[in-house]
């Protein structure tokens, strides 16, 4: 059950929007949580990788959509490129798997859709992954991965990504607009899907929100965090954005579900970020699970969100 003071709080926020779930998709989360019920919070460390990469290379098909593997800034990855793009600029899309699982190739099809909603060059780098590459591996490497682009004379980057990658991609975002930074090319903007903000593991949604995801608990997800940042203080603004100063930050838009144990990580960022002065919005999706934006062709949730999410990066990326 969703807590009144919660969705209050939400629904009255300026920065933030509420969206309501349709019959047909509330109709199709339940069947889901039947399938998945026996494995909530049950999968751990590095076992989960290939289960959740054949999960990953299940996303629909884009269509219209070339892939091309490619190494940029010294990382590994793919471009995703649409036949049509619309925009000169380039987006990094960084994929998520707590920090444990996931690789470019599993994003592949997810990642092309991002790369049509907005209309651009979608780049996918394979950044190490714990626990043989703990912090700061993951952030040294989508970070090489950026300098690679403007290395490559392309000056308007947007930057987006999902789950652990929101986390990395909201991280890359501090690093590359502060003040102090040596960057010459300033991100446009980001777009965080359910973004990893806080691995201390404070948010509310962790207790309020417990029954209501489909796949984590919060034992599971500490273990995950665990193998990331070894005795690194979770608090640091490289490990958690929540804890970075987020002045001065171009354009921010997260989307999240409402039944994920995630859902407080998201908000309180952009809570944060706002009160920053930042252009930052929160779209919370009700009925909605963690991951929901990658079942294009299952949610009617998921095709409204990366449309949103699109129309976002297009307009940064044209500026």
């Amino acid at each position: 059950m969703q807590p009144d003071t919660l969705k209050d709080s939400i629904t009255k926020a300026s920065w933030s929007v509420l969206h309501p779930v349709s019959q047909e998709d509330s109709a199709i989360v339940a069947a889901m949580r039947s399938v998945v019920a026996p494995m909530k919070g049950k999968v751990e460390g590095t076992a989960g990788r290939d289960s959740f990469n054949d999960i990953m290379e299940r996303v629909a098909v884009p269509r219209g959509v070339t892939f091309e593997a490619a190494r940029v800034g010294g990382i590994s990855g793919y471009w995703a490129r649409p036949v049509q793009a619309r925009q000169a600029g380039a987006v990094i899309h960084i994929h998520g798997g707590w920090f444990n699982w996931g690789t470019a190739r599993a994003f592949l099809n997810f990642v092309g859709h991002v790369a049509l909603s907005a209309g651009s060059d979608t780049f996918a780098p394979d950044y190490r992954l714990a626990p043989e590459h703990p912090f700061p591996a993951a952030v040294e490497d989508v970070e090489a991965c950026y300098l690679g682009l403007v290395g490559m004379g392309i000056t308007k980057i947007a930057i987006t990504g999902d789950s652990a990658g929101g986390n990395l991609a909201l991280v890359l975002l501090s690093i590359a607009s502060s003040q102090t930074s040596m960057y010459t090319v300033v991100p446009v903007g980001a777009v965080a899907f359910s973004p990893v903000t806080d691995l201390a593991l404070t948010g509310k949604s962790y207790d309020t929100r417990a029954d209501a995801d489909p796949f984590f608990t919060k034992s599971q997800v500490a273990g995950l965090v665990r193998s990331y940042l070894g005795e690194t203080d979770p608090r640091s603004p490289l490990a958690s954005p929540l804890y970075g100063d987020l002045g001065g930050l171009p354009p921010i838009r997260v989307h999240v579900g409402d039944d994920e144990v995630l859902l407080d990580d998201s908000r309180r960022y952009v809570e944060r970020a706002v009160a920053a002065g930042v252009d930052a919005r929160l779209d919370v999706w009700r009925g909605m699970p963690h991951g929901f934006v990658t079942g294009v062709e299952k949610y009617d949730a998921a095709q409204r969100a990366l449309n949103a999410a699109g129309d976002f990066l297009a307009e940064r990326l044209e500026r």
